[in-house]
């Protein structure tokens, strides 16, 4: 983004400026704010976006002690003292070096949560133990390509367990083929990429996004390439005091009846309002579906899902339209391991559409995936996207790296068998993030009403409303009537070295700002609130005195 002329106090530029990215905006927004810590007395801070300041440790530490594990297989078989190894070898005799390893180890952190991840997968799925063993070995070195492509076998089965207790199955059987991609910035990038290809969705064709909601699912549709014509369903819903619900009227869920609606994107719990759709909405989805739009097609995006108890998500609810997005990247404190799953259930729709396609085509795709078999219409569509990722030619090399696929399987396990301890860590990542925004909205004054559906690893405040409420309707149009949006988070960085995202970047309100609950401690979000509402006050006080 060309900023060189950048100018708070310029509202013209302000007007063009909204029309960037907020992740974008939020770099310039981070050079005002530490421009302003260094000439006053503010602390820096950045609230703009949502990586974790926590990290699991205990899956990490299992990761790392059985690296050293699989670097003794390694040597078992080849010890070059310049440095070189052979690579793991299968067959018995592996898994009971494992165990013999673990037990010698049994004081290193990690190596219980190995030993219950392993029993576990043995007598929960009857593994084999040799062939576990050997695919962690060989994961855990990285010596191969991933094989299977979409993802290793245990692995797989895995966050397939995970997936039911962290997206609410409750009991619903249905099974999800899974495909582990490089975090879900990959993931969405897949599934626009594949479902286009597919002739599922075509240029100018209609999609829906429930709104406010991550950038990128705004951005790209309006990419040359997809063009699609974009319908938002708004989560405007107000109680009868004026304040947001952040949920869905039913008149904007019925936008979604129009069968020429062929997509919906949401993201749930929502980025930026952090809000889990309500029993009222998943039940009249469920019935727009069933009675309306039977062959919608739906990719939730469910990664913050884990930071309320009992969140129930789409991929169950409406199993055979819903593909899920999962990323592990923010729960466990790993957006930079670049982990995350896309899960489509075996039977579905995005397969019925494919055999449903007129020939001309069936004859396109068939020439498109011809080089992967000899029957290139029995592929199913999660393959297809596994092919797409590397262009169809390259679909050989395909495949998350198997050193983070073991990395995934082991936080996998660490929630699993975190359950008969009563959820702890879910439950201290929730505490956590709640503290913290009780601190944010306790000190700037506003008023945080309970409510079950809040996730809070974000928060979006609309600042029209609390302006409302404290001064009256008259300084909220002067308001709106003399500055730009914008204008509240510049002079938030500008003079007090805060850094908060514009709302109407996801498209939520005009006068919206989001903070990331995730990447400070609690005492900061105090001294943020206090910024919000000074800047809100410095308002005031100019209408007083216009």
């Amino acid at each position: 983004m060309d900023t060189t002329n950048f100018n708070p106090e310029n509202p013209t530029y302000e007007k063009n400026l909204e029309r960037v990215s907020p992740f974008e905006i939020k770099n310039e927004l981070i050079k005002l704010a530490q421009a302003d810590a260094q000439k006053s007395t503010a602390t820096f801070l950045n609230a703009g976006r949502g990586n974790p300041n926590w990290v699991a440790t205990y899956p990490r530490e299992a990761f790392f002690l059985l690296g050293k594990w699989g670097m003794q297989e390694c040597r078992r078989v080849a010890d070059n003292p310049i440095g070189v190894a052979g690579i793991p070898s299968a067959g018995t005799g592996i898994a009971d070096r494992l165990m013999a390893f673990l037990d010698e180890n049994k004081a290193e952190n990690g190596a219980q949560l190995l030993k219950d991840a392993f029993d576990y997968m043995v007598k929960t799925h009857n593994a084999d133990p040799d062939e576990l063993a050997y695919e962690w070995a060989e994961g855990i070195v990285g010596d191969q390509y991933p094989t299977p492509d979409r993802i290793l076998k245990y692995t797989e089965i895995f966050i397939q367990d995970y997936l039911k207790w962290a997206m609410g199955a409750n009991g619903d059987n249905s099974t999800f083929d899974l495909f582990a991609t490089e975090g879900g910035t990959a993931g969405m990038c897949y599934a626009f990429d594949s479902v286009q290809e597919n002739f599922l969705v075509n240029k100018g064709d209609k999609i829906a996004l429930m709104t406010p909601i991550f950038t990128p699912y705004i951005e790209i549709p309006e990419l040359e390439r997809f063009g699609f014509d974009v319908v938002n369903v708004s989560a405007n819903k107000v109680d009868h005091d004026g304040y947001h619900t952040w949920q869905y009227p039913p008149e904007e869920i019925d936008k979604l009846r129009d069968p020429s609606v062929k997509l919906l994107c949401l993201v749930n719990p929502s980025n930026p309002p952090s809000y889990t759709l309500d029993r009222s909405v998943l039940d009249q989805l469920v019935d727009v579906v069933k009675n309306s739009n039977p062959n919608l097609m739906i990719v939730t995006d469910d990664v913050y899902g884990t930071f309320i108890k009992g969140f129930r998500s789409l991929m169950y609810e409406l199993p055979y339209n819903t593909m899920c997005v999962y990323s592990f990247s923010k729960y466990f404190g790993a957006t930079g391991w670049r982990l995350a799953v896309i899960a489509i259930n075996r039977d579905n729709i995005f397969d019925k559409k494919i055999a449903e396609l007129p020939d001309d085509k069936k004859e396109a795709l068939a020439k498109r995936y011809g080089s992967l078999s000899l029957d290139p219409s029995s592929i199913k569509f999660i393959d297809r996207m596994v092919a797409d990722s590397r262009m169809v030619a390259l679909n050989h090399t395909a495949g998350l790296s198997i050193p983070q696929q073991i990395q995934m399987s082991l936080f996998a396990a660490f929630s699993l068998l975190d359950v008969a301890n009563g959820n702890k860590y879910q439950t201290t990542m929730i505490d956590m993030v709640q503290a913290r925004l009780k601190a944010l909205w306790k000190t700037s004054g506003f008023t945080l009403l309970p409510d079950p559906t809040r996730a809070g690893y974000y928060s979006e405040i609309d600042i029209m409303v609390w302006a409302t409420k404290f001064y009256g309707t008259d300084f909220a149009t002067w308001l709106n009537t003399n500055y730009e949006p914008l204008d509240f988070v510049i002079k938030l960085a500008n003079e007090t070295a805060v850094v908060l995202l514009n709302g109407d970047g996801f498209d939520g309100p005009a006068w919206s700002v989001r903070a990331s609950l995730a990447n400070l401690n609690e005492s900061d979000y105090l001294k943020i609130g206090t910024a919000i509402r000074k800047i809100l006050d410095q308002y005031y006080a100019k209408y007083q005195n216009k």
